[in-house]
């Protein structure tokens, strides 16, 4: 269980491991600053040839400069895209999944955007410092003859990478998720690993900075690329399949909950060891015909026990959820994580306001189990059969105090409209500002209740927002 003191007295052990992931985030930054800080230096500086970035004496040479440092921070920041989302512990545990989901998408769209100025300033000033066009040529004829007559190596396989990019990109738009189910979505976006190697066989046999500096691309930039690629590997593929050799997880119970509402307990040997906390969530692929092929995340939504097993309680909401049901007990589970810092250590106050929506319930009921003291949970379901684990939740306030409130109805509707508005959310919970919030749900209700949050001068670090979205 979790008091106030608890939170603000943290174990030992606990705060240890804290202080090296911190250590361990701010380093990563560093380094990442630094690489970016270097290598706009080196353009700058210019290579042995001296093309320094900043000679501009005609507009081809412009040109040049500018698909020059495009193409190392477009190349470089592809690095980071990848590093953002590789689940490395000290960065998901400092600044959590959401947060680097975030700038993963922003990154995403900074790296595309530099990609394509490298290719049109890059094809645009060594035509003009050639004089190459012709009458009636155009940009992509004069693409054409550069990719097919070997004067810039690697160029053929370089806009295959651009391409397999722009497809990427395209993929992350909210338009075309809407009509892409999660499998197609995740295949597409694992092609991103496919467009980089491509691109690196393009960038050292042709980049200015590296040709001229072979020093530079064999210490700095390769060195940066293996770095990046070990660091994927590890985390991404031995670490869980070390982990998942371990553990041996399998499922041992399935419960159903209601309609299209499953609990599923997945057991193992000492996955205590996986130290996971209420609130946070894992990668779960289960190896039975129709799930193997892919993964998805799922919070637990029971507080981890000094015992072998988890539980997740899923809805159906997908091509993948609504097969929950026929999952059998004994099916292997492979399991990554735990990720997610929706947990009690950010607690910093005494009194605590818990809000949940839909199937948003799993992480909130699990610290349930911890906090004690001052606690008040709104739940908010579009009807009475959408509240998920009901009974666990009125038996646990029951024993451990607080206060449930139940928030049933429909936005669309005339009487849902005030539904958790600002003035509905002080009605309910007078003395909000004075509490830690922790929110998780839909990105549509947690963007109402942001806004709702906001407007009532409610942010900062005693905030915390879990998104069931990927």
């Amino acid at each position: 269980m979790t008091t106030f003191d608890d939170a603000i007295a943290a174990p030992r052990d606990r705060r240890a491991r804290l202080r090296r992931e911190y250590v361990g985030a701010f380093l990563f930054w560093a380094v990442v600053i630094g690489v970016f800080a270097f290598w706009t230096f080196v353009w700058a500086k210019g290579g042995e040839d001296q093309a320094s970035g900043f000679l501009w004496k005609d507009t081809a040479q412009i040109f040049e400069n500018i698909g020059r440092i495009t193409a190392l921070q477009g190349g470089y920041l592809a690095l980071v895209e990848v590093l953002l989302l590789a689940r490395l512990p000290f960065l998901e545990r400092f600044f959590g999944f959401d947060r680097l989901t975030n700038w993963h998408r922003w990154n995403g769209h900074v790296v595309l955007w530099l990609v394509l100025a490298h290719v049109v300033f890059s094809v645009w000033g060594y035509a003009k410092a050639d004089q190459a066009f012709v009458p009636g040529e155009t940009f992509g004829d004069k693409y054409w003859a550069y990719m097919t007559d070997g004067i810039f190596p690697g160029m053929i396989i370089a806009t295959i990478g651009t391409i397999l990019l722009i497809a990427v990109a395209f993929s992350s738009y909210a338009i075309a998720r809407r009509h892409l189910n999660y499998e197609l979505w995740y295949a597409v976006h694992f092609t991103a690993y496919a467009a980089i190697a491509l691109a690196f066989f393009h960038e050292v046999p042709a980049g200015n900075e590296l040709v001229h500096n072979p020093r530079q691309a064999e210490y700095v930039w390769d060195a940066t690329c293996a770095a990046a690629a070990a660091l994927v590997i590890w985390y991404r593929l031995l670490l869980p399949i070390v982990q998942n050799w371990r553990y041996r997880l399998r499922i041992t119970e399935i419960v159903e909950e209601g309609p299209g509402v499953w609990s599923v307990r997945i057991s193992g040997r000492g996955v205590s060891r996986y130290g996971a906390r209420a609130g946070q969530f894992f990668f779960w692929r289960f190896l039975t015909r129709g799930f193997w092929y892919t993964q998805h995340p799922f919070s637990i939504s029971e507080a981890p026990k000094k015992g072998d097993s988890f539980r997740i309680t899923v809805k159906a909401l997908g091509d993948h959820t609504e097969k929950f049901g026929r999952l059998k007990v004994g099916t292997r589970v492979l399991a990554e994580g735990p990720f997610g810092v929706f947990t009690s250590d950010t607690r910093t106050r005494d009194k605590v306001l818990l809000i949940a929506g839909g199937i948003g319930i799993t992480p909130v009921r699990a610290l349930l189990e911890e906090f004690r003291g001052d606690v008040i949970t709104v739940y908010r379901a579009l009807s009475d059969r959408d509240l998920v684990l009901r009974d666990e939740i009125d038996d646990l306030v029951q024993r451990h105090g607080g206060r449930v409130e139940y928030i049933v109805g429909d936005h669309a509707t005339p009487e849902g409209q005030r539904l958790l508005t600002p003035e509905h959310l002080h009605e309910l919970v007078p003395d909000i500002d004075e509490r830690e919030i922790y929110a998780c749900g839909p990105p549509a209700m947690l963007s109402l209740i942001e806004r709702t949050l906001r407007r009532s001068n409610l942010h900062g670090h005693h905030v915390h927002i879990e998104r069931f979205a990927i």
